[in-house]
């Protein structure tokens, strides 16, 4: 379908769209991260029409739980998060009590000049269970998500929001339109109002090249994560040491550093491997073992270098936002709290 086949598409929908029950606006969100699934959960909690739409094949966006051969998984982005703010405490108590979320008592390490180190700060390290995309999945249960749907461009025609995908077809017509996808593709979406675009603008992100591992036999280590300063490598970690893991063999998660991921981000998978396998024998001192599997996957928007100061945006008056941990903060806690900022916005903004 063409681009001019889609404006009778839009005038009809247009015609058609209704407020949700409760007098609320219905209410569209891009990507299902964690910060988009907060805001759509929030929203819908509270009687509000929401649709999200999903590029990926699944939710959870970095919080994501890749499977291998054998039932063995591994979280290849987000590797644990850890709790600062007490309303994102109180979620994540929640989460404890349903089974969702659990402790990782690994030990962890710090690497530096060929120095194995304590940590200098104790720190509760939380991972979803069975895999950190749980979390993610217990957000989504009930909302009306539609994944493998990449948003394109937005419109505006009417005082209505109609996201449009790369075939020009339109994807409905909503009042309010909430954008969680990585600051990059973030400012592409908010084109419509300037400012929005260019604050998402300001926010550089960093790739992050992650290899996942498979070995018959326990690597003596000495440890279950490291936050690694040497090389190419940022972080490794036994993904089989977080619980309810299968413990059928070893397995390893290894991150680049974000400028060695930059400068190698079109490598192939195999030079990836390679490089950082290589490296990870290095910093360890271990005697190189040939992985039994070995993956490779590159996160090109994984790390804002400076998130905004604003827990959200949204154009009140347009009914234009965006979210994600590229606002008010990074990591899953910031990401979480940002989807919850920008629902608890559109909330006051539709009360008011």
């Amino acid at each position: 379908m063409s681009v001019r086949d889609t404006e009778p598409r839009i005038r009809r929908e247009l015609r058609t769209t209704e407020h949700s029950h409760n007098g609320f606006p219905r209410v569209a969100v891009i990507g299902a991260g964690i910060s988009g699934l907060t805001c759509a959960r929030t929203l819908t909690d509270h009687g509000v029409a929401v649709t999200v739409f999903e590029k990926s094949r699944g939710v959870g966006g970095r919080m994501a739980t890749r499977r291998a051969e054998g039932g063995l998984t591994f979280d290849h982005g987000a590797q644990y998060f850890t709790v600062g703010d007490e309303q994102f405490g109180r979620h994540v108590r929640s989460w404890q009590q349903d089974g969702l979320v659990q402790l990782w008592d690994g030990t962890i390490r710090v690497l530096r000049d060929g120095c194995v180190e304590p940590l200098k700060t104790a720190r509760s390290r939380f991972v979803g269970t069975p895999g950190m995309t749980a979390v993610c999945k217990h957000l989504a249960k009930g909302l009306d998500v539609h994944l493998k749907c990449e948003v394109a461009e937005l419109r505006r025609s009417g005082g209505l929001w109609c996201p449009v995908d790369a075939e020009g077809r339109v994807l409905g017509t909503y009042d309010v339109l909430i954008v969680s996808s990585p600051s990059v593709q973030s400012a592409r979406l908010l084109e419509p109002d300037a400012k929005l675009s260019g604050l998402a603008r300001q926010v550089t992100v960093q790739p992050c090249w992650a290899v996942m591992a498979v070995f018959d036999s326990r690597l003596p280590t000495g440890f279950d994560g490291a936050f690694i300063h040497d090389a190419s490598l940022s972080w490794a970690a036994r993904n089989s040491s977080k619980p309810a893991r299968s413990g059928a063999a070893d397995c390893w998660v290894l991150h680049g550093s974000p400028i060695w991921s930059r400068n190698h981000l079109e490598a192939t998978a195999e030079e990836i491997m390679d490089r950082l396998l290589d490296d990870f024998w290095a910093v360890t001192g271990q005697r190189p073992v040939k992985p039994r599997t070995a993956l490779a996957h590159r996160w090109r928007y994984a790390l804002p270098v400076e998130p905004l100061e604003n827990r959200c945006l949204l154009g009140a008056s347009v009914g234009l936002g965006a979210c994600g941990d590229w606002c008010g903060g990074p990591r899953v806690e910031g990401a979480f709290l940002s989807g919850l900022a920008a629902a608890e916005r559109v909330l006051r903004s539709t009360s008011g």
